[in-house]
């Protein structure tokens, strides 16, 4: 069951003088990868077809999943009112396909599959938590705590069946490790720059797919905070089995902040010379 509506957001408080230029072309990316969850429970399902109950949960996720499509879709049509939503999600469908006939994980088994639903939770968490506290439009704030929430619960949902099936496959700390560091360094494959090009770029203008990793990420990782890696490195370090406290976390959160940031002023770079 959905934990707010769509309705329920108070969208007359929407205030056009608030609304950060750079962060417009972030939800706008943001709304179709969102959307597109329907695809991507049809192939956990595909993975996951004897198991009924996570299957119950996975069409519980998508449906949250497209809420938060069509919540940010409205905002970014509310600030940029040329903008069509749907019409750019279709172009997002023609350009950005899953592989969804499967049968088996493409993590090599069920639990590797989970641990990535982990990662993909803990960066949509934390970069919803980023946007909201970056931002001073009202409707937008309080669109992201809604969303950076559900996506917590969603970690947690993915997290609870990865240790029943951990029970089961036993993959050891430095396997889900691997796992869970590959899943994280595929934000930078053609989901998010797709996504990109086909909500921001002018029609017909052709998919150059290092300006566009470029132009998402410039933006996206400019707004992270220290808490917000920190928040980052305890769900990865919880995933993979390692107590997410202590120094060893403080540590590791200082050094990802750093890599971030590297990372921001990578793609900044690359945005002078595209």
């Amino acid at each position: 069951m959905k934990h707010w509506r769509i309705e329920q957001m108070n969208w007359e408080r929407f205030d056009p003088q608030r609304v950060d230029p750079d962060i417009v072309p972030l939800v706008k990316a943001a709304s179709v990868v969102e959307r597109n969850g329907l695809d991507y429970a049809r192939y956990l399902k595909n993975v996951f077809a004897d198991d009924p109950a996570f299957q119950q949960a996975v069409d519980n996720w998508a449906d949250e999943e497209v809420q938060h499509g069509d919540a940010l879709g409205r905002w970014a049509m509310l600030a940029d009112p040329a903008w069509d939503y749907m019409a750019a999600f279709e172009r997002y469908r023609q350009s950005y396909r899953l592989e969804l006939d499967v049968a088996a994980s493409i993590r090599g088994s069920r639990t590797g599959e989970l641990i990535a639903r982990c990662m993909v939770e803990t960066g949509t968490s934390s970069f919803y938590t980023a946007l909201g506290d970056a931002t001073d439009e009202p409707v937008l704030k309080a669109i992201c705590r809604q969303i950076a929430a559900d996506e917590y619960r969603h970690f947690k949902l993915f997290y609870d069946h990865m240790n029943r099936y951990l029970r089961r496959e036993r993959l050891g700390v430095w396997q889900r490790a691997r796992i869970a560091l590959g899943r994280v360094t595929e934000s930078e494959d053609d989901e998010l720059a797709s996504a990109y090009h086909t909500t921001n770029d002018p029609v017909g203008l052709p998919y150059d797919h290092q300006r566009c990793i470029a132009a998402y990420m410039s933006r996206a990782l400019r707004f992270y905070q220290p808490r917000h890696a920190a928040r980052v490195t305890g769900m990865i370090l919880k995933t993979i089995g390692w107590t997410p406290h202590g120094r060893l976390h403080a540590l590791i959160a200082r050094v990802l902040y750093r890599l971030l940031m590297m990372r921001q002023r990578r793609f900044a770079r690359v945005m002078t010379t595209v």
